[in-house]
């Protein structure tokens, strides 16, 4: 039996964006966005120029202002060592204020920022580093030079090579363009209605991912916000920080919080800025969603669903929705639209599928790979999962064999739900 694509419209509310409208590729896509993410970010810099923008727990910290100084100074280094447009730039720092400048330096150089999981050991970072072709590397000392902004990007250039993190097979690097990147950043922040007062949002994800980098690191700026960061937090350090630093976000995975809410010392009477929860890189269960209620009582909970190819994003479920469909990983946001693959289709299960303004531009030198993992403009998440008639998605089970035909088209039993 042949498999079948069968569509799911976004029906839930929080889907619904007016600033998405479907143009003549068949995908959603943003109006009026900026033809760059440099260009995106110095309004921002401008915009909130004597707020804080970045701070490390025990290092420095930086208002706007600061920041995008000492990252074009980084980019005429970059300029001076004869770096600029298309060339990538690796960077390898541990979260902190270094790891900002550096991304932000490259990309106001012109080149491409390729950043590294910090946690790889040398034989991993090499391949990784040989594998991007990388012109320069970011990893000890900052380059610093004259002031430089390169802003002649358009939205179908690649902004970021991001790397998947390699947990089925080695790590692959990822085309984000500007569109996607700035896509996701639009999405993330209608979709948790950030506002715009100064948010201050402690990142326990590692930057070099896109979950941390494109999907909390650059909405948080994008709203002049506060990116609070450390290289490592242990659970007396997060309990101070979270007042030293009156903290209001706190963003993290589920093995991160975990460890953190088993911190005898960590009280509700300690935690009552804390505005929203958020859960990146799978749900919380019913049970780990409680132990977190009762520390965090103010608190509103958020997980994310995504992979490095849609730029991070993709599912959401807020605390509202979460009580409606217990067990649910969430709905589909932004410009991101879903479907099923496979032969139990009209069971409301199969293989995850998603398209959107998000999904990448492809693999890395690999277009092989790149059209084995679409089918049409649907790609192939390799998740296998239930998807209800409410558009609520249940994960299943992982894939490892997302080997789809080069040339396969999209089914003539392609249907809509």
């Amino acid at each position: 039996m042949a498999p079948t694509l069968v569509e799911y419209p976004a029906i839930q509310p929080l889907s619904r964006d007016d600033a998405v409208t479907r143009s003549g590729d068949g995908l959603l896509h943003y109006g009026g966005l900026t033809p760059s993410l440099t260009e995106f970010l110095d309004v921002r810099a401008h915009r909130y120029a004597n707020r804080e923008a970045i701070v490390e727990i025990g290092g420095p910290r930086m208002t706007y202002r600061e920041l995008w100084t000492s990252a074009s100074r980084v980019a005429g280094g970059l300029q001076d060592r004869g770096i600029g447009v298309g060339d990538r730039v690796a960077i390898r720092f541990p979260n902190g204020v270094r790891w900002v400048q550096a991304f932000l330096g490259a990309l106001l150089s012109g080149a491409v920022p390729v950043p590294v999981n910090y946690a790889y050991g040398p034989r991993a970072a090499a391949a990784l580093l040989a594998d991007s072709a990388a012109d320069f590397v970011l990893e000890d000392e900052l380059p610093t030079g004259r002031a430089f902004i390169d802003d002649g990007a358009c939205l179908s250039e690649m902004a970021v090579l991001c790397y998947t993190r390699g947990t089925t097979g080695r790590p692959r690097g990822v085309e984000l363009s500007n569109e996607n990147v700035l896509s996701a950043i639009e999405s993330v922040v209608h979709a948790e209605g950030l506002s715009r007062d100064g948010i201050r949002n402690l990142v326990l994800l590692p930057l070099a991912y896109a979950m941390g980098c494109v999907d909390q690191l650059l909405p948080t700026l994008a709203v002049g916000g506060t990116v609070v960061v450390a290289p490592s937090l242990d659970p007396e350090q997060f309990r101070y920080t979270l007042g030293a630093e009156r903290i209001d976000v706190v963003t993290a995975t589920p093995a991160d919080y975990d460890g953190l809410v088993s911190d005898r010392g960590l009280r509700a009477s300690s935690t009552s800025g804390v505005r929203k929860i958020c859960c990146a890189a799978g749900a919380l269960t019913d049970d780990a969603a409680a132990r977190l209620r009762a520390v965090f009582p103010a608190a509103r909970q958020w997980s994310w669903w995504g992979a490095t190819e849609t730029s991070g994003v993709g599912l959401t479920l807020p605390d509202e929705l979460s009580t409606k469909r217990p067990g649910t990983v969430g709905v589909a946001f932004g410009g991101t639209e879903l479907a099923l693959w496979g032969d139990e289709t009209d069971s409301g299960r199969g293989e995850l599928l998603c398209r959107g303004p998000n999904v990448m531009r492809g693999y890395w030198r690999d277009p092989a790979s790149t059209a084995r993992r679409f089918t049409g403009n649907w790609f192939h998440t390799g998740d296998v999962v239930e998807i209800d008639r409410e558009g609520f998605v249940r994960m299943i089970a992982r894939r490892t064999d997302v080997e789809v035909s080069v040339e396969q088209p999209i089914p003539q039993a392609a249907q809509h739900i």
